[in-house]
């Protein structure tokens, strides 16, 4: 196996554009546990460690642009207040070990439907920027990301640089259902954000489908019959989370049935939309 480890993001681009099937790493937290159990062995690795340009990040016209290489300890302490849904997301990835090391631009390229930070990006309506050394830089959607069971839009020769995702403009949630409370792989995941100036919702369903996905007729239901001026309807709370259970296809394996993750869909659909409406009414009201 070759290893590749270059110091700039032109070098990281030229090695991965002459050795298309080289794997890149940056905290190395999930390719190191699939080459250490012989799951995967691919021929060479790109190690992006030293890659400066990848750990950094700012806002670009109001937009928080995050380098693929800023670790998850840094999104809870840095971008916490203004990235609340995925820095809450952050705070149930593995151990503070991992937490140290793992990458959102990590759990991108490996493109889990489990990874924990799939659903916040999801519902903040994230986009993710790639790039070639030969076609240069393409911006990604994150719903139009994920294709497939760890699969991306992602071309042999491109390499996420960061994601681009706006600032919260209301309250976001994050829940998981694990089989113990810690250092978990989730069962399913849920993730809700509010935004009050466009009147709308958005959502993100992980582990619980062959891809992450969002919960599109959820969404709209909500941006239909939510009043933003009072308290949630019950009546539309029911609806929201049986739209947002519909929306997941999983299937059973040894963390759980296909049956228990729609059920906790629903219940954690329900749980963080009461979660984040409490939040909202109390912000509108201080």
């Amino acid at each position: 196996m070759d290893f590749l480890r270059p110091t700039t993001w032109e070098e990281a681009l030229a090695a991965k554009a002459d050795q298309p099937e080289a794997m890149p790493i940056q905290g190395g937290t999930d390719v190191m546990v699939e080459i250490n159990f012989d799951v995967h062995r691919p021929p060479a690795l790109l190690d992006l460690g030293r890659v400066p340009e990848l750990f950094t990040w700012e806002q670009v016209d109001g937009v928080y642009r995050v380098g693929a290489g800023v670790p998850y300890v840094r999104i809870i302490e840095e971008l916490g207040e203004a990235l609340p849904g995925l820095a809450q997301a952050a705070r149930t990835v593995g151990s503070p070990q991992i937490r140290n090391r793992g990458t959102v631009g990590g759990n991108l390229g490996a493109a889990s439907p489990a990874g924990d930070s799939h659903p916040p990006l999801l519902a903040a309506g994230a986009m993710i920027e790639v790039e070639s050394r030969d076609r240069g830089v393409r911006m990604i959607p994150a719903h139009e990301f994920y294709v497939g069971v760890k699969k991306s839009a992602l071309e042999p020769d491109e390499l996420i640089r960061a994601f681009w995702t706006k600032p919260a403009s209301g309250p976001q949630y994050f829940s998981k259902v694990g089989t113990r409370n810690a250092m978990v792989i989730a069962v399913c995941s849920f993730a809700i954000a509010l935004h009050p100036e466009e009147r709308r919702v958005g959502t993100g369903i992980g582990s619980a489908a062959p891809t992450p996905r969002r919960a599109p007729a959820a969404e709209e239901f909500l941006a239909a019959e939510l009043d933003w001026d009072a308290p949630l309807d019950p009546a539309v709370v029911r609806r929201f989370e049986e739209l947002a259970a519909q929306a997941a296809s999983p299937i059973d394996d040894v963390r759980g049935t296909a049956d228990y993750r729609r059920h906790a869909i629903s219940v954690m659909a329900r749980r963080t939309l009461t979660w984040a409406w409490n939040d909202y009414l109390r912000r509108r009201a201080a």
